[in-house]
């Protein structure tokens, strides 16, 4: 047996126990019983003469020396797990995974489905929405389209696309919409606003921005889903908070108003990807969405 490397087998079952904290989940992972992970531990535990993890409680600690082999290994495999990935997403042609929130995807995503493969035919999208924030390593996804401030996670490589803009918009159909339309902001201070969870510092923003004091808005109905916030709002229930690209059309074909236009934020509309990797079929995505969203203005 080679010296200047570790068992292989072994050293690729200690990093999924290390990685998922548990030797039950990295014998599932790697399709294996529980008993062989235990084997391959003990294999790299002879070979360095030294215990890579004690026992805490119910579950395992890494060592000292066990903490530095899981560094050492998790920096080489990571990469090397990436990469295969990705070859052989290539070579199968699998689409590209994109996530991004329920609410882009239904009111601005979906309408350019057929722009994109009109004007950007190759590039193959499985489309996966979540509104649970992504988390550092993008699992499960090649990219996400997100509206996010930054700072973003310095795993992320981050292609920016537009500042995010925001307004307040009210349908037609409210009872007091002729009022809003020549009014000053003030006049929302009189008013119980609707909102969503998923971006609650919208309406504070906004109003700063509108010399506002935040401390005196009333927050009425809350949504858990912007999309859900969207649809309140066309209903005439209320005024609401809204990126412009989501209501751009609406506002465009009267279905909704937004009295004081919109105004940027600190946030922006990102396309991320995981840095570990660079997949030329992001930076295509991106150039695509730029362009499309400085057509949303």
């Amino acid at each position: 047996m080679s010296r200047d490397l570790p068992p292989l087998n072994a050293l690729r079952a200690f990093e999924a126990v290390a990685r998922l904290d548990s030797v039950s989940r990295a014998a599932q992972e790697l399709h294996v019983t529980h008993g062989a992970i235990s084997r391959q531990l003990r294999v790299l535990e002879e070979a360095l003469d030294a215990p890579l993890f004690v026992r805490q409680g119910r579950g395992l600690a890494l060592t000292p020396a066990g903490r530095r082999l899981h560094e050492a290994a998790e920096a080489a495999l990571a990469p090397l797990r990436s990469t295969w990935a990705e070859l052989r997403h290539r070579q199968s042609g699998a689409p590209l995974v994109l996530g991004c929130p329920g609410s882009v995807l239904a009111r601005w995503v979906i309408p350019r489905l057929e722009r994109l493969a009109r004007e950007e035919p190759a590039l193959k999208l499985h489309l996966s929405a979540s509104d649970t924030p992504p988390d550092a390593a993008l699992t499960g996804l090649d990219a996400a389209l997100l509206i996010a401030q930054p700072p973003w996670p310095a795993e992320w490589r981050v292609h920016l696309l537009a500042p995010e803009r925001i307004g307040p918009v009210v349908s037609p159909r409210h009872a007091g919409s002729e009022r809003l339309r020549g009014a000053a902001p003030e006049v929302l201070l009189e008013l119980p606003l609707l909102h969503t969870a998923s971006r609650p510092q919208a309406w504070s923003e906004w109003a700063s921005r509108a010399g506002l004091d935040p401390e005196a808005l009333r927050l009425g109905t809350g949504f858990e889903h912007l999309y859900y916030l969207l649809e309140a709002t066309a209903a005439g229930l209320g005024v609401a908070i809204a990126p412009e690209p989501l209501v751009a059309a609406d506002v465009a074909s009267g279905r909704l108003l937004a009295p004081w236009g919109f105004v940027e934020t600190q946030a922006h509309w990102i396309l991320c990807e995981p840095g570990r990797r660079e997949d030329h079929r992001v930076a295509r995505l991106a150039a695509w969405l730029r362009a499309a969203l400085a057509d949303s203005d």
